[in-house]
């Protein structure tokens, strides 16, 4: 098991982000998801936990089979996705079994993520207190404006370095921005990544930690630059928005599924046992070395412009 500690920064306040992230995850997934492919809401209701609290369950199925790489699509079945079950106690999210986040086929392979979010320039050490970490862990400091994302994600509409926020009049960011930026946040993630396979394993762990830095910057990334978008909206809102987008996401890659109940936590108690959050994470259509087939086409130097969901935030708003 390959266990590193990411802290990510950003110019909001943790209250801020806690509408940010829930807006960002529902856009997000509906922009990824297509006929037959993308992020199935399968469920999306209050929870309570003795020890945490009120939070919220979701339960999802990233559907993946076409967007997987060539050398994926090779030992992979035709029908592919990943689970995701995620328990939120926002600042507070845990996971609890080593099985909240697995693929449908590889019950080998797991990943496990527990975050924290404080008002702070991620100087909080040994934030996680952990008796599941044996030993020292990596921690990787990551600059949502500076450090690179692979080019097929890079939007300039999502540059921190150029975008400046019209409602809140921060950004755009520069040199040594977490030095003087106020508010300042960061996101503490503590990642396990299991791959028991021998003689695969370490390469694919190390692969599969690269991804989620990626996805880890490519979403904070996403939430600063949309923050005009959901800025101002009360959880209220967002939970509606959140509904509806969930909905018409589940209507676009052709699935029906059950009613998703997205009330405020408080409500009766879920079934549940405790634990669990991963993001939703789009895998990258680059092998490890050890794998990579020759390429025989040039990448793509951008990806398109980002896509709105304005009749989404019209129906969210209306309801």
């Amino acid at each position: 098991m390959l266990v590193k500690e990411y802290r990510i920064c950003m110019p909001l306040t943790t209250e801020e982000y806690r509408v940010g992230q829930l807006y960002t995850i529902s856009k997000h997934s509906h922009q990824e998801s297509e006929k037959g492919e993308g992020v199935e809401v399968v469920k999306n209701e209050p929870h309570e936990d003795p020890v945490h609290g009120p939070g919220q369950f979701t339960e999802k199925r990233v559907h993946l089979s076409s967007k997987l790489p060539s050398w994926a699509r090779a030992v992979t079945p035709r029908i592919f996705y990943i689970t995701e079950k995620a328990w939120n106690y926002y600042p507070y999210t845990i996971t609890a079994d080593s099985h909240s986040l697995q693929c449908s086929f590889l019950p080998k392979f797991s990943i496990y993520i527990e975050t924290k979010y404080e008002d702070n320039c991620g100087d909080s050490e040994n934030i996680f207190h952990s008796d599941k970490i044996l030993g020292d862990h990596e921690v990787s400091f990551l600059d949502i404006a500076f450090d690179e994302i692979p080019e097929r994600y890079y939007r300039s509409l999502e540059d921190p370095r150029f975008f400046s926020s019209a409602k809140t009049g921060r950004g755009p960011l520069r040199e040594g921005w977490r030095q003087h930026t106020q508010p300042i946040m960061c996101s503490y993630k503590l990642v396990s990544v299991k791959f028991e396979v021998w003689g695969l394993q370490t390469r694919v762990e190390q692969f599969v930690h690269k991804v989620i830095r990626d996805i880890l910057l490519i979403g904070h990334r996403q939430a600063f630059a949309w923050v005009d978008e959901w800025c101002g909206m009360t959880m209220e809102e967002v939970r509606r928005y959140e509904q509806a987008t969930q909905e018409a996401t589940n209507e676009l890659i052709g699935l029906v599924a059950p009613a998703i109940s997205v009330s405020e936590v408080g409500q009766p108690a879920a079934t549940h046992s405790a634990p669990a959050s991963a993001p939703s994470t789009p895998l990258s259509d680059e092998a490890p070395e050890f794998l990579a087939p020759p390429k025989t086409r040039p990448r793509k130097k951008s990806a398109p412009e980002t896509l709105t969901l304005p009749a989404l935030r019209e129906r969210a708003g209306a309801e």
